[in-house]
């Protein structure tokens, strides 16, 4: 993959609030949903505190971050696309965002080896890399393919949930172990995780065409409608999956199948859910700054992790490896649910903390910095 510096680099623009904003709230469901590796194993929960906040990821955020993350994926390539498309045609636009695509699939490699197995750069590297044929699709098309990659996703997932995990007891201390370890799972998550994101990836592109959350002032109502609809068959399809969770119901085989595929499946809603309930927030929030002239403190904090989505996501990274690893805190397994719970907060909340500080300063992500000079070359200065 070599670099270019004939390339225009991104025009710059302003950009909308509500894609930003849903990246930096998404990476809250992103701790939370990484901080599970610090809570206790599965088993009957008999504190209550654990127990609703089992209850409560269950419900509102396992397999219902990533579908909101796929989606504003897919949406930001149309972006990308339209750029390209006004600076170069449709062919320098295809070979950009396959350019791209194929450095997050190495920046995905590079995080599992040295921070975490939990990666989502790969996955959505490779699907940008094997889905930009279909930014052309018509919508019929493009939907009809999200439908069937959402389907094969969930029973995907659902047949995942049915394999016991293994048993962390005796982890390897060693970090050059741990690290093969991590390296072994690339080829079998990445692969795995893109499959479940598919779907939602697409209904981004599709979203994108409309300008859903560009101009949500606009798209207001349907975006609420979205939300309301998406969330709540979200909670209802987790119900099964929340008994599960919980200790309170033991299925096996074809039943447990079932409950994992209905989570994920009403997942894909929620996701699409939260990501249009950012649309009707932002919205509100735009009337609010053009009266005041200005955002937030916390809008302009949540708005600056968002730019900054990739560089906070890596950092939560290196807070689960000096929390989780053996030869570190080895604090894995150590944990009530409530507890890891809390540590994924407070890890979110720092990063977004440090993108607030960066953007004070004037400095862009530095993991975004070096995928923007790796995608164009020496055409970006930042």
């Amino acid at each position: 993959m070599s670099t270019t510096g004939s390339l225009p680099p991104p025009t710059a623009r302003a950009r909308a609030l509500a894609p930003d904003l849903g990246r930096g709230a998404m990476l809250a469901l992103i701790a939370l949903a990484h901080a599970q590796v610090l809570a206790r194993g599965s088993g009957p929960l008999t504190n209550a505190v654990d127990a609703a906040a089992q209850t409560a990821l269950t419900l509102f955020v396992d397999s219902r971050g990533y579908p909101m993350f796929a989606a504003l994926f897919g949406y930001g390539m149309v972006h990308i696309l339209r750029r390209q498309t006004a600076n170069g045609g449709w062919e320098q636009a295809r070979s950009v965002l396959r350019r791209r695509g194929g450095w997050l699939v190495l920046f995905g490699f590079a995080h599992v080896l040295l921070l975490f197995p939990g990666d989502i750069l790969a996955s959505y590297g490779l699907l940008a890399v094997c889905l930009v044929g279909a930014l052309r699709w018509r919508d019929a098309r493009l939907l009809t393919v999200a439908c069937v990659a959402g389907a094969v996703g969930a029973l995907v997932y659902g047949a995942v949930l049915t394999v016991p995990f293994p048993d962390s007891a005796g982890a390897p201390v060693d970090p050059l172990l741990s690290a093969a370890i991590r390296v072994a799972s690339f080829p079998v998550l990445t692969p795995l995780n893109a499959v479940m994101a598919a779907g939602p990836v697409l209904v981004g592109v599709w979203a994108a065409r409309r300008h859903l959350l560009d101009e949500p002032e606009r798209h207001r109502r349907l975006l609420s409608r979205i939300a309301g609809v998406g969330i709540a068959v979200a909670v209802v399809g987790a119900l099964p999956q929340m008994l599960v969770t919980t200790g309170q119901w033991e299925p096996a085989g074809g039943l447990l199948l079932a409950a994992g595929a209905l989570h994920t499946a009403t997942g894909y809603a929620g996701g699409l859910g939260y990501a249009a309930l950012i649309g009707v927030v932002a919205a509100r929030l735009s009337r609010t700054a053009r009266q005041h002239r200005r955002d937030g403190r916390i809008v302009t904090a949540l708005r600056a992790c968002g730019q900054r989505s990739m560089s906070c996501y890596l950092a939560q990274s290196i807070a689960w490896l000096v929390l989780f690893e053996p030869y570190l805190a080895d604090l894995g397994g150590q944990l009530g649910v409530a507890a890891a719970a809390a540590v994924g907060l407070a890890v979110w909340a720092l990063t977004v903390v440090a993108a607030d500080l960066l953007h004070r300063l004037g400095r862009p992500g530095p993991a975004e910095t070096l995928l923007r000079r790796l995608t164009y070359g020496s055409a970006v200065h930042t």
